[in-house]
């Protein structure tokens, strides 16, 4: 068995990129940030050229964050639970291909700017205003386990942009808001305090960034590393901004929030 395996990096800066090999000692339990991290202490490429330590992101080291997205072999994922000798078992080949995501503006190497996604959250209102220490009025009603359950699985949404990567109508000429967002409207309405904005969140989702320009692809909910419902999220708010454009064209009240 070969010892040892080869890193097949795309890096550079935005118009400056080029492939650089480098070439590690497998290890069982390595993972991509381990053997970046070895890149890191010394930047030794495979020609025998000492070269600048390859930048990239990363937080946790448990898939929480969201950080080190990166493309691992073309696929968007998280590189801090991406096993090296996992890969070379699936593959038979001892080179691992990482690449920066394409969606989002390339800083330097693996490292991209993830703003626009966190812009989409402040445009769906993306948090509770009522804190719980003001009086609305009305007391909310208790949460089913069945609803804590969905929202919990909504609220591990990482911002880790890899739905947004593997989306085909995220790209440059479009100004779709992208899975997440479309999610997180789902995950904020289903609080009984956060749907006293409801209609503020599907007003966003009805907006030329919205819902209309998802073409339910589905690559979405195949790559997120925290297997949540997106498709199913995106069918749910697209059947509530129906029903608020009917309200909207009939200038009809808001519906009423169920108790």
């Amino acid at each position: 068995m070969d010892n040892t395996f080869t890193l097949r990096i795309y890096r550079g800066v935005p118009g400056l990129q080029y492939w650089e090999e480098f070439e590690l000692q497998r290890n069982p339990h390595a993972n991509i940030i381990s053997a970046l991290m070895e890149v890191q202490k010394n930047p030794l490429n495979k020609q025998g050229q000492m070269t600048t330590p390859v930048a990239w992101e990363h937080g946790c080291l448990e898939e929480v964050c969201g950080s080190c997205s990166m493309l691992v072999n073309g696929t968007p994922r998280q590189a801090c639970t991406a096993l090296i000798e996992a890969y070379i078992q699936q593959t038979g080949s001892t080179t691992i291909v990482l690449a920066p995501l394409t969606k989002f503006p390339l800083i330097r190497d693996l490292v991209v700017d993830r703003t626009s996604m966190f812009e989409s959250l402040k445009k769906i209102h993306g948090w509770i205003s009522v804190d719980g220490t003001q009086d609305t009025g009305q007391f909310a009603p208790p949460i089913s386990p069945e609803v804590q359950e969905a929202m919990y699985t909504l609220s591990t949404c990482m911002t880790c942009g890899c739905c947004a990567e593997a989306c085909p109508q995220v790209h440059a000429k479009s100004k779709f808001m992208g899975p997440a967002a479309m999610s997180q409207i789902r995950y904020f309405n289903s609080n009984p305090t956060g749907k006293l904005e409801k209609s503020e969140r599907i007003k966003a989702a009805l907006s030329d960034e919205g819902i209309a320009n998802c073409g339910n692809a589905q690559n979405c909910a195949r790559v997120c590393p925290k297997n949540i419902p997106l498709t199913e999220s995106i069918a749910l708010i697209g059947r509530e901004a129906s029903k608020q454009a009917i309200r909207d064209l009939l200038s009809l009240p808001d519906a009423p929030e169920t108790k």
